[in-house]
């Protein structure tokens, strides 16, 4: 019988370094205890910055703060969070008129009516001025009021209606650091400058600068896109998704909020002619970064295209620009060496989904935990759910460019012809043509539901344009008085839900203890789930004039380290 695995060294600091320490040590409990049978050392270099990765997440985020013993109050004051209620993306498309086509991914999912699905009625008869989106979630009503996701008073991490965090990337690092810190986890600041390998190639030691030689049995690589171990020491292939995907660097800065009393609870994807830009509010300033084309711009045209687009919101501070490296390992484990975050793979933030990869990576990992035999068969499964995720977020993405339809620049011109289509999502989009997208559709859907593909190609009103097959499956026997009925009830539903719910900046600032605590909030319940991800539409159900509380005039502070970080 092998031996148990006794010491976790993780390489590279940074949210994928942290977020791998926080839950392998929530994983085997708390390390300080005389009778632990785990120790976990993290090493990073003081000398090399780290590429904040996620600002911007997705919903499981509650969880792992929530399984982490993470209070949400600390989480909100330490970090400047906010909440997403989705992804506004604007200016991705054109109507048959040639006017821009804006609309929301929200944290919903779409319900049957009399077992068939919205997107079936939806398609048929139509929603008068509300779009698809705005048939099953009040998430773009939310958002144009400038509200939340709850009500002030509310338990922490309750969710009436699906949400997210916006987080301030650096913060959450050093937040975490200290919480593994305190729970037992070894951290040393010193470069490594060599690798040692035992006789079959397993990574036994590293040589650190000042302290020597580190044993080594499980080591995760978190060293960011240069792959220091996995790829540069254990020599695994890296496939690149750029015959896929163009955008190959970004630009990122931070820029104070307009009105700090009105924060958006929405993240922003604004398509410029060479990419897009995200913009993404944290309560004490803003997030923004263009992703776009080396093909396409120069990093001065892409700068100066961003700047313009920023206006006189912009504070005068240079872009910081990023290359990217978008793609995945082969294998994102490799011997006794397992690589988690950029060091593993990037696929651009078009959805917010890096600090996501990292979770399931390291929960995957947990999962199955192997001993000192490093069994095959193990790693052959963790190195399929691993591929095949970063092949879902790929599909997913690629699918916003596909059925892009502008041509007024080159660049969408060739994301929509000149770039390669991934087989199975080019099977799909053959599919999608003929009905829409339903729950046989996909090989995978550990993130994006065929819920979320319908909300993305009703949000780009595909089925509006010549994409639809003639023999497009339309059901002429739906009764059309469920379907009044539904929206009536929805749009009832909606409206108590926008009254309900608390301005946002004031919510974030009950959160942050700086309101008297009120009493508790009425309770009340929607008639859909909303904790899936992702879907469409723009802003256009009236939602009145909701007044924010007054607050205290305050100053927008640039973080302490002045540094930036992609979506």
């Amino acid at each position: 019988m092998s031996e148990p695995i006794q010491s976790i060294t993780i390489v590279g600091g940074g949210t994928a370094g942290w977020m791998a320490a926080l839950i392998l040590q929530s994983n085997f409990g708390d390390l300080t205890r005389p009778d632990a049978k785990m120790r976990i050392t993290l090493i990073e270099s003081p000398n090399v910055p780290t590429v904040g990765v996620g600002e911007a997440t997705v919903p499981n985020m509650l969880r792992t703060l929530r399984m982490a013993g993470i209070s949400e109050q600390d989480f909100f004051k330490t970090c400047n969070a906010s909440f997403k209620l989705g992804v506004l993306f604007a200016n991705w498309n054109v109507d048959r008129n040639g006017k821009q086509i804006d609309y929301v991914n929200p944290f919903a999912h779409p319900q049957a009516i009399a077992g068939v699905d919205l997107a079936d009625y939806y398609l048929t008869y139509g929603a008068g001025n509300r779009d698809f989106i705005q048939c099953f979630s009040p998430s773009v009503a939310l958002g144009q009021a400038f509200k939340g996701p709850r009500p002030l008073g509310e338990k922490p991490y309750a969710m009436p209606v699906g949400h997210a965090y916006h987080l301030d990337a650096g913060r959450f690092a050093n937040m975490i650091r200290d919480l593994c810190k305190s729970r037992g986890v070894q951290h040393i600041e010193e470069d490594v400058v060599h690798v040692e390998q035992d006789e079959n190639g397993y990574v036994s030691a590293l040589q650190l600068a000042e302290t020597g030689r580190h044993k080594t049995e499980l080591v995760i690589d978190c060293t960011g896109f240069k792959g220091l171990i996995i790829n540069e020491v254990m020599k695994e292939p890296f496939i690149s998704y750029s015959n896929f995907l163009a955008n190959d660097r970004a630009m990122a800065v931070q820029i104070p909020h307009p009105d700090p009393t009105k924060i958006p609870s929405l993240t922003r994807s604004y398509a410029l002619g060479a990419g897009w830009v995200w913009r993404v509010p944290l309560y004490n300033r803003i997030g923004t970064g263009y992703v776009y084309s080396s093909a396409h711009r120069t990093d001065e045209e892409a700068r100066d295209e961003f700047i313009a687009h920023l206006g006189g919101t912009w504070n005068g501070v240079e872009p910081r620009v990023i290359p990217m490296r978008v793609g995945r390992n082969r294998n994102a484990w490799v011997k006794n060496v397992v690589a988690v975050g950029l060091s593993g793979g990037f696929i651009e933030p078009l959805e917010s989904t890096a600090i996501h990869m990292i979770d399931m990576s390291i929960r995957w990992l947990a999962s199955y935990f192997p001993d000192k035999s490093y069994p095959e068969p193990l790693r052959d499964r963790y190195n399929k759910l691993t591929s095949k995720l970063y092949d879902e977020v790929r599909d997913f993405i690629c699918l916003h460019y596909a059925l892009g339809n502008r041509t007024d620049s080159q660049y969408w011109i060739d994301a929509r012809e000149e770039l390669e289509v991934p087989d199975r999502l080019a099977e799909n989009l053959e599919l999608w043509r003929h009905a829409v997208p339903g729950p046989l559709d996909l090989e995978t859907e550990v993130l994006f539901s065929y819920a979320t593909y319908q909300a993305v190609l009703l949000g780009k009103q595909v089925y509006n344009t010549d994409y639809p097959a003639p023999s497009f499956r339309r059901n002429g026997n739906l009764p059309a008085n469920l379907w009044r009925g539904y929206l009536q009830k929805a749009e009832a539903t909606f409206g108590q839900v926008v009254t309900k719910m608390a301005d946002h900046h004031t919510l974030i600032r009950e959160l942050r203890g700086e309101l008297p605590k009120p009493k508790p909030a009425p309770q009340f319940a929607l008639n859909q789930p909303t904790v899936g991800l992702p879907g469409a539409p723009p802003p256009r159900v009236p939602i009145g004039n909701p007044k924010p509380a007054p607050a205290p005039a305050r100053t927008a502070k640039d973080d302490e380290d002045g540094s930036v970080s992609l979506l």
